[in-house]
């Protein structure tokens, strides 16, 4: 009769006890713990780009921030502009800063603002004559310029040609910073008379309600 070493008996029972530990998914067998598994929410460490490759790319210092709320009240009160000459009146907000920009008028409220502007001009525009002649001279003028879409469209006054692009406001004084802004420039024009408003706010923002009310409340005086 074997007689077998009670040493190795004792092995061997230990292994098959350690087996079946983790066949049931023990994490621990005898003295050895088993690693956990690796967490999953745990994101890798970015890798650092390897030397003479290009790297994640700032933006320009002055680029233009977005998603700035800038909607117009639902109760914004509008208080009619009359022109100098008495030749054309539209409505504007109720208590927005106004100055004079040149020859135009500007009302703003932080990053939105109403442009009024008349020039003299001989004959009535279309969207191939704003798109040849206005375009280039508005994008030679203003940064980060990314022209929509030139159109014709109709408001209470008449036709009118709508020029539609993307912008940066100009530069807060304080912070000189300046926002991503989408800008409506709308021209009316009338025995050789052409009268400009120009409707900007940030991008993102909803106004179209406040800029419907500005344009159609557009009119001639004479």
């Amino acid at each position: 009769m074997i007689r077998l070493d009670e040493a190795a008996v004792r092995r061997t029972a230990a292994v098959a006890v350690c087996t079946a530990a983790l066949l049931a998914g023990s994490v621990a067998c005898g003295s050895q713990a088993a690693s956990p598994a690796p967490s999953r929410s745990a994101a890798p460490a970015a890798s650092p780009a390897p030397s003479g490759s290009a790297g994640p790319v700032a933006p320009p210092p002055q680029a233009p921030e977005v998603n700035v709320a800038g909607d117009i009240p639902d109760n914004q009160v509008f208080v009619p502009y009359t022109a100098p000459d008495q030749s054309f009146q539209v409505s504007v907000p109720e208590g927005w800063a106004r100055t004079a920009d040149g020859a135009a008028v500007l009302f703003t409220d932080k990053y939105n603002s109403v442009r009024v502007e008349s020039v003299q001009r001989p004959a009535a525009p279309d969207p191939t004559s704003a798109t040849s002649d206005e375009v280039p001279a508005i994008s030679a003028g203003t940064p980060y310029f990314a022209l929509g879409n030139v159109t014709s469209v109709t408001r209470k006054a008449g036709p009118a040609v709508l020029i539609t692009y993307n912008a940066a406001s100009p530069a807060d004084p304080v912070t000189g910073k300046s926002v991503a802004t989408a800008v409506e420039r709308y021209e009316f024009w009338k025995g050789g008379q052409e009268v400009v408003l120009t409707l900007s706010g940030p991008q993102g923002a909803d106004n179209v309600d406040p800029w419907r009310a500005v344009t159609d409340s557009f009119g001639w005086q004479r």
